[in-house]
């Protein structure tokens, strides 16, 4: 297995990412790259990728849009996608072998770590660049790798407010423990809403060098599970509930009862008989590289 760029700042991050992050997120693949995947298909009608053109997807996960993006270039075209979790990348890989994916390629790199030899008419993230321990140094290497007016298009997430079964989650794991001061796991990073502040993302981009920059809320429910049962099982293991009984571990356990009977009372209103959709709301930043 190829191994990963690092640098000190995400190392932490990088070792959740590869080891108990990627774990849930295998387990939960089904949900989330159908559910993430509809504001990622927003991204790309809004801006859709050149057809014939070189694209760059950044923290490209299981490599899914990473594909889709790759259909829409068309085979003059090339994708390369990139992310920090050498165990991610490994999965990438091994679908668009399976898949006869041909113009794509998938590098382990720490987009903060370095820059990059390639030039790319389009930089794409879905939900891949919040975690950076410092975005600006990450998003100028993203930049620097664009070819003069070339395209950045990230979908990241809006308030946890505005994405309430994260946010209830949260609240009502509270109620029973909260994070704690000392643990033995790693943690995610700044974590996912550190992009969810309109002139805190714009400030950013600023000052790593992009133009031209735009923020297009999207609204779209996203499946969270089949029943109530899986709904609130993926609760429990991702987003901030998960992150705090993941940190609290054994400590813990005996909670994890009576917050899935509160949290089955809480989230009962998004179950329909196609299965539980609850609301989400995104960013869908662009940017443009000076020309």
């Amino acid at each position: 297995m190829a191994e990963a760029q690092a640098v000190t700042a995400n190392e932490e991050a990088i070792e959740a990412w590869d080891g108990p992050l990627f774990e849930r997120f295998v387990r939960f693949r089904h949900l989330l790259t159908t559910g993430l995947g509809a504001h990622g298909d927003e991204a790309l009608s809004l801006a859709p990728p050149p057809r014939g053109g070189q694209v760059l997807d950044v923290g490209c996960g299981f490599g899914d849009m990473t594909q889709q993006i790759a259909a829409a270039v068309g085979a003059e075209g090339h994708v390369r996608g990139v992310d920090a979790a050498p165990n991610f990348i490994e999965a990438a890989r091994e679908d668009a072998e399976r898949g006869g994916i041909e113009n794509v390629s998938f590098e382990v790199m720490d987009v903060e770590a370095g820059g990059f030899d390639d030039r790319f008419e389009m930089a794409f993230s879905r939900f891949g660049t919040m975690f950076f321990a410092n975005p600006v140094a990450a998003l100028r290497n993203v930049r620097e790798a664009l070819v003069p007016g070339g395209r950045l298009v990230m979908v990241v997430w809006r308030a946890k407010v505005e994405n309430d079964w994260l946010y209830r989650g949260q609240t009502i794991t509270e109620r029973f423990v909260t994070k704690p001061e000392e643990y033995d796991e790693p943690t995610c990073g700044p974590g996912p809403f550190s992009m969810a502040g309109a002139d805190t993302t714009s400030g950013i981009l600023v000052s790593a060098g992009f133009e031209q920059i735009a923020l297009h809320r999207c609204d779209k429910p996203i499946q969270i599970g089949v029943d109530l049962d899986e709904a609130i099982d993926l609760v429990m293991s991702l987003g901030p509930a998960g992150e705090i009984l993941r940190l609290a571990g054994e400590r813990a356990a005996h909670l994890h009862e009576p917050i899935a009977v509160a949290l089955r009372e809480e989230m009962a209103e998004w179950m329909t008989p196609e299965g539980v959709f609850a609301p989400a709301s995104t960013w869908i930043v662009t940017a443009q590289a000076p020309q």
